[in-house]
């Protein structure tokens, strides 16, 4: 079972969202008329955020062995079925927006970041692998690594308030934890040591920042507000608050900011 509680009520900064999109939407389809049926289709035609994402995912996950009818239907189901899923995804395109400085829209993760596309996908296989379906889990996990290149094992366990920054060639194992507000980059590993069937993944914890290409090997924790420098293999717990690099990683200081993933600041300490 997933050991996240979402919350079920947003807050009033995710309510003001989906207007948000809609208000964009409209302004993008009078500024640019040869993508005004694409506006249309994926936002303005939809009475709600959960009709556009699920739109939008049976779109980009459906294929030749599974219809965007049966895709759709899987992630209403999951959306009905597991209070507060749309609160994480609401969560995941603020992260976004407050952090990431080529978007400056709220609708831009919905329609082009596939970092986004990968972990709401991911959150719909990770109920289906709860309910006990754990074949159309899998079908739905290998469709995202084919479609978006990152891989999420369907037991993974994620929180919300996370960006996956670009996204390609991020691998996160099967019995991984991600708590909110984590930030990562493009070609993370979070991978296992070992062939048994326990704990055998790291856990990454509230606010830490993972830069590019680094990878974390094992049952290892990466503490509160950690950051992670580009490049490094992690096989040892961190603590919270500081900043490892190198292969293998070390303790090179204190982080220049307390709450990386927000800042985004990649540097080493001076």
């Amino acid at each position: 079972m997933n050991s996240f509680s979402p919350t079920i009520q947003a807050p009033n900064h995710l309510l003001a969202i989906w207007p948000g999109i809609r208000a964009e939407a409209r302004q993008a389809s009078i500024a640019e008329p040869g993508l005004a049926s694409f506006y249309y289709c994926t936002i303005l035609n939809h009475a709600s955020f959960q009709d556009a994402i699920t739109y939008t995912l049976a779109s980009l996950l459906a294929g030749p062995d599974l219809s965007a009818m049966l895709v759709r239907e899987v992630c209403q189901e999951a959306l009905a079925e597991q209070p507060g899923l749309e609160v994480q995804m609401l969560r995941d395109i603020y992260a976004w927006y407050d952090r990431d400085a080529a978007c400056d829209q709220y609708m831009v993760p919905l329609l082009h970041f596939k970092g986004f596309h990968a972990l709401q996908s991911h959150r719909i296989s990770h109920w289906l692998w709860q309910q006990g379906r754990e074949a159309l889990a899998l079908f739905f996990q290998n469709r995202i690594s084919e479609r978006f290149g990152v891989d999420i094992h369907p037991a993974a366990q994620m929180g919300s308030g996370i960006m996956i920054d670009h996204a390609t060639g991020v691998v996160i194992g099967e019995t991984a934890i991600v708590h909110d507000d984590v930030s990562m980059l493009h070609s993370i590993t979070l991978g296992g040591s070992g062939c048994q069937s326990v704990k055998r993944h790291p856990t990454i914890h509230k606010g830490v920042l993972m830069g590019a290409g680094c990878k974390i090997l094992g049952n290892v924790d990466v503490g509160e507000n950690a950051k992670v420098a580009a490049g490094s293999v992690v096989i040892e717990a961190v603590p919270s608050g500081v900043t490892v690099a190198g292969v293998p990683a070390k303790i090179v200081g204190r982080g220049r900011t307390t709450k990386p993933a927000e800042s985004m600041d990649q540097c080493l300490p001076d």
